[in-house]
């Protein structure tokens, strides 16, 4: 003996009328009988709604799970019952077949995100590169400078301009520049960041922070740093991580929901600041270095001591080492590239010039 028949609400599923209908409880006590309709309470479902919302379960037909019909319930007696004994009322029915279908749909989206992300983004990111004319290469290199100083936490400028710091910083780049056949301008500066840290931007711009000159022990390191740096920038290898950075940035960025381009802006000064280059990338730098400073006199000495103190520092590796080739190794192909320095790069008042550039 069920509960005594009430009134409910009525959505038939085709048109937008509300009807009022007057629902009990089926003779065999297995369903709701209202108007000319019987619905079994097997598979009977619960919809969110004010009230006690059904919808019947379908297993053909549309792809949608439920019956476009809806009756609702007032809250007591009836729909009390209807709680008790419809078992299936809060399952999510699915069709058979529909989880495969969506694994494989995830699986399918997933090769081809990466396939974007590894494959076909670093051949267009490297193409862009290549046909990027110079002088805009140089505006994007000075944005993403721009963008590393706000990085940084800088509100303005972060460059160093000591006078003296600056006459001695130029020597060390004429030094390891001039007579050489580079294709770039190189635009070196300074940081007052407290970062062990050397980076090269788009355009030739090359940047030493000031925890790397508080590191460093001699010129000779400084400059071979920089050497390696150098290299980077002639192999046009920070506009290609910039390039890639921003791409894939911009990619995940849409899978993610952001529309706004701050995620893309974010990730490619983060790139250039980390200098996450291929390990490859890296030893073709060092190869660069350990040539340009045998050809300058300046000896790959200086750049060999740095690996070893850098080796020596543990846990303390600067990050934007952490992911270049191990540094005892970078060391020992510095020390056996070449010898020490024919002459000093920075006589010893232009060295402490230099370390004072920040003042």
């Amino acid at each position: 003996m069920g509960p005594a028949p009430e009134e409910a609400v009525w959505f038939d599923g085709v048109s937008a009328r509300r009807q009022t209908v007057v629902v009990e409880v089926s003779p065999d006590g297995r369903g709701l009988r209202f108007a000319r309709e019987v619905w079994p309470l097997d598979r009977l479902r619960r919809i969110e709604g004010e009230g006690l919302v059904l919808a019947l379960a379908v297993a053909e037909g549309d792809e949608l799970p439920h019956d476009p019909a809806r009756l609702v319930l007032a809250e007591g007696a009836l729909a009390d019952w209807v709680r008790g004994r419809a078992t299936g009322l809060h399952r999510r029915d699915l069709k058979r077949g529909t989880g495969v279908k969506i694994a494989g749909r995830i699986a399918l989206a997933g090769v081809a995100l990466a396939a974007i992300l590894f494959v076909f983004l670093p051949r267009i990111s490297d193409l862009l590169a290549d046909q990027l004319p110079l002088e805009q290469e140089v505006v994007f290199g000075q944005a993403v400078l721009r963008q590393v100083e706000g990085m940084l936490g800088a509100e303005g400028s972060l460059v160093c301009d000591n006078p003296a710091g600056l006459a001695a910083l130029e020597k060390m780049e004429r030094r390891l520049t001039e007579g050489q056949g580079l294709t770039y301008d190189i635009d070196l500066s300074v940081f007052d960041h407290e970062m062990l840290n050397a980076f090269a931007a788009p355009g030739g711009h090359v940047v030493i922070l000031r925890g790397l000159l508080d590191e460093a022990e001699t010129a000779e390191e400084v400059a071979g740093v920089l050497a390696h740096e150098i290299g980077h920038v002639e192999a046009r290898d920070p506009v290609r991580l910039a390039f890639r950075s921003a791409g894939s940035a911009g990619i995940l960025a849409l899978v993610l929901g952001d529309v706004t381009g701050g995620t893309v802006i974010a990730f490619a000064g983060d790139y250039i600041l980390r200098a996450s280059y291929t390990r490859e990338a890296e030893a073709a730098a060092d190869a660069f270095a350990h040539d340009l400073l045998e050809r300058t006199g300046v000896g790959t000495e200086g750049l060999a001591a740095f690996f070893d103190r850098i080796e020596g520092m543990g846990g303390d590796v600067p990050e934007f080492l952490s992911t270049h080739p191990a540094s005892g190794n970078r060391a020992e192909a510095a020390r056996s590239a070449g010898g020490g320095a024919e002459e000093p790069v920075l006589n010893a008042a232009e060295w402490q010039a230099l370390r004072g550039i920040c003042g």
